[in-house]
């Protein structure tokens, strides 16, 4: 049997983006509580962790707005966080020093522009870009939220490693590869003579 123990925290509405296979990138400039001021992929595998604190109707783009309020329809009880997808960093980080080269990923995420600009110029300009392949669990679970747990951070240790068996990609192989060119055609592009 394989288990995971430590879990990425995003916003509810990125995680279903994740989940519903709508994405396969996070985009990251790191939580307040981070050990460092800059964000680490700290763990190459990780459960997602929805979390609903700051994510708001403006902060994803207008076509996102139905996946929001299923988000926030699916929110288990206060007190309770419930997993059911994990991710693997699929490869590298992209380490974007421009605004521009941030925006061209528009199509790839459910973020707005302006949540993308926030994201890119607080503290300092730059934001990570890891891709990631989403994993459903075989089942969800239910975990109760400590104050561990609370707080703007990115990683967060779970009390109890969690199965990870029977659990299906939520994007076939082929759906995986082309999202991967799209991404290095955006961000490394072929000089050309």
């Amino acid at each position: 049997m394989s288990g995971l123990r430590h879990a990425f925290k995003e916003w509810a509405v990125v995680c279903k983006a994740l989940a519903d296979g709508r994405q396969s990138i996070v985009l990251r400039k790191g939580g307040i509580a981070e050990k460092t001021a800059e964000f680490q992929v700290e763990h190459k595998r990780f459960w997602l962790y929805p979390t609903y604190v700051h994510q708001q109707g403006d902060g994803v783009s207008a076509d996102a707005l139905p996946l929001l309020e299923q988000a926030e329809a699916e929110r288990p009880p206060i007190g309770v966080v419930r997993l059911t997808h994990f991710a693997e960093a699929a490869w590298g980080v992209y380490r974007l020093h421009n605004l521009p080269a941030a925006l061209l990923l528009g199509g790839m995420h459910c973020l707005s522009a302006a949540t993308v600009q926030a994201r890119f110029e607080y503290r300092r300009p730059g934001l990570y870009v890891v891709p990631v392949r989403v994993y459903r669990a075989l089942q969800a679970v239910d975990l109760a939220e400590t104050a561990y747990c609370a707080g703007c951070r990115s990683w967060v240790e779970l009390e109890r490693e969690l199965q990870t068996d029977g659990a299906a990609p939520v994007l076939s192989e082929e759906a995986f590869r082309e999202m991967r060119d799209r991404l290095e055609r955006l961000l490394q592009p072929t000089a050309t003579a």
